[in-house]
C-alpha cells in the first residue's frame, strides 16, 4: 500500500475520503484507457501510484460541481 494514502494529508487536500476515492476512480480509468501520466518520474510506479503523485503534486484535482437548488412548486389556484 502506499504510504501517502495512510496520511490525512491527501484526504484533506482532495476535500474528502468520497472525493479521494472518486478521484482516483476516474483518473486510473483515464490512464488504463491510455492516457499519459503527468508526472515525470512515472517509470517503474504502479498505476495507482501515479494517480497519487499526480495529486500530490497538484496536476489533477476534484471537480467542484455547484449543486442546483430545488425550489418548492408553487401554490396552484
Amino acid at each position: 500500500m502506499i504510504e501517502e494514502l495512510k496520511s490525512t494529508n491527501l484526504i484533506n487536500k482532495v476535500g474528502g475520503r468520497f472525493k479521494l476515492t472518486a478521484l482516483i476512480q476516474k483518473r486510473l480509468d483515464e490512464l488504463v484507457q491510455g492516457a499519459r501520466p503527468l508526472i515525470e518520474d512515472a517509470e517503474g510506479k504502479t498505476m495507482l501510484e501515479i494517480v497519487v503523485h499526480e495529486i500530490l503534486q497538484d496536476k489533477i484535482a476534484a471537480e467542484i460541481q455547484e449543486s442546483k437548488s430545488i425550489k418548492p412548486d408553487e401554490e396552484k389556484d
